[in-house]
């Protein structure tokens, strides 16, 4: 039995767009599900989950427009180290959000419990 390198890059690249996509949807189930019975644990929760998904995005974004494409890269490798640098960013942004994105957080925990008239 063999596996080829293009058809471990291709399971890599729908596994990452799988995780991506798994990611969202609970981000968004989790927004959907806050209403005036959540608790404020509930909802200082899916604020720091969005705030890090923000920044994950930005960083991904900053990442790609700062990276040089290397033309005689294999196409393989270069799909297995995106999908190592997008946990790592992942990783990262939730360090970012813990460290230095309170205030943003903050004011968005603020803002929905005002809306959504939690005690």
């Amino acid at each position: 039995m063999s596996i080829s390198i293009g058809g471990i890059s291709s399971l890599v690249d729908t596994t990452q767009a799988t995780a991506a996509m798994n990611q969202a949807d609970k981000l968004t189930d989790a927004a959907k599900g806050v209403s005036s019975e959540t608790t404020e644990d509930e909802l200082l929760a899916v604020c720091k989950d969005f705030t890090s998904y923000f920044v994950e995005e930005i960083m991904k974004e900053v990442k790609k427009n700062m990276t040089l494409e290397d033309e005689e890269k294999d196409s393989s490798i270069q799909t297995l180290t995106d999908f190592h640098m997008d946990s790592a960013v992942q990783v990262l942004a939730d360090e970012v959000v813990d460290e230095i994105g309170g205030s943003f957080t903050q004011q968005l925990y603020e803002q929905m419990k005002r809306n959504y008239n939690i005690d």
